[in-house]
């Protein structure tokens, strides 16, 4: 006794798919799509770095700082390298288009970057930082793994209006969790910030979009902190300051940019009341 229906299974079977050729080809990729698998390239190698650099040498008992310093600079500033691929393939992509697969892939490789990537760090930071708070560290981590794929959720399926996303963007968010694990606080400091951080990301507070000469200073205060980290794996003259310093004032940003975003949104109610009062 069959429980299927011959002539329904007949219609279903080796039913061909409709093949278009409009569908996109992983063999056509715009300028843009090639810039943004060089931000999941950049987020894989992060993690390989942190992994071989931070956390290796941790469970082999290994006490050469130099080899670790230099390892978690370099799996930082490929964090840092990834976001300035990420703000790039968006310029190229406005300026000249993408192919089809543009935004999935975008998504995708800011899920490894800026969500796997942070959070992983916060992991390995939770086990080597030998205060028996593995568990804490764990919930943080996952905390920042599912506040990034949230917000990319949410980005996918929202308009953005007026120039400003609705919670932190997740490339500023990976950059300012990078910050306050190098910072190295009191292990409950480091949890509440990053915890807040994922907080932020799923939350309805606005961070305004870097576009234009704001984009330009973006992606210069990228490159300024990989100088920093640079200087600070080479353990030049003043590079610890110089390291914390640039953590510190991308703590700030974190603060004070939804207040600009704030006072810019007030000020253009108010521009728009007064135009139509006139």
């Amino acid at each position: 006794m069959s429980l299927t229906d011959p002539e329904m299974s007949a219609s279903w079977a080796d039913e061909p798919l409709a093949v278009t050729d409009d569908q996109p080809s992983p063999s056509k990729l715009s300028v843009a799509d090639v810039l943004t698998l060089g931000n999941a390239v950049c987020g894989f190698s992060s993690i390989y770095f942190i992994t071989t650099a931070i956390l290796v040498p941790y469970l082999q008992g290994s006490t050469g700082s130099g080899s670790i310093r230099h390892g978690a600079a370099t799996a930082v500033m490929l964090i840092l390298m990834a976001s300035l691929f990420d703000l790039c393939d968006g310029l190229v992509a406005r300026r000249f288009r993408s192919s089809g697969m543009g935004a999935e892939l975008d998504n995708l490789s800011d899920l490894v970057s800026f969500g796997l990537a942070p959070a992983y760090l916060v992991l390995v930071w939770g086990l080597v930082n030998n205060d028996g708070q593995l568990g804490l560290a764990v919930v943080a981590a996952v905390a920042v793994l599912l506040g990034g794929l949230l917000r990319l959720a949410r980005f996918s399926v929202t308009t953005m209006q007026d120039g400003m996303f609705q919670g932190m963007p997740i490339p500023f968010a990976a950059l300012t969790v990078v910050s306050v694990v190098l910072l190295e606080l009191p292990f409950y400091v480091t949890l509440f910030a990053v915890l807040s951080v994922a907080w932020l990301m799923v939350s309805r507070v606005e961070y305004p979009k870097p576009t234009g000469s704001m984009a330009i200073a973006t992606m210069g205060w990228a490159a300024v902190n990989i100088g920093c980290l640079v200087a600070w794996a080479a353990d030049a003259p003043g590079a610890e300051i110089l390291l914390v310093t640039g953590c510190a004032a991308q703590l700030g940003l974190a603060a004070l940019l939804p207040v600009f975003a704030g006072a810019s949104r007030v000020t253009s109610a108010r521009n728009a009341r007064s135009a139509k009062a006139v």
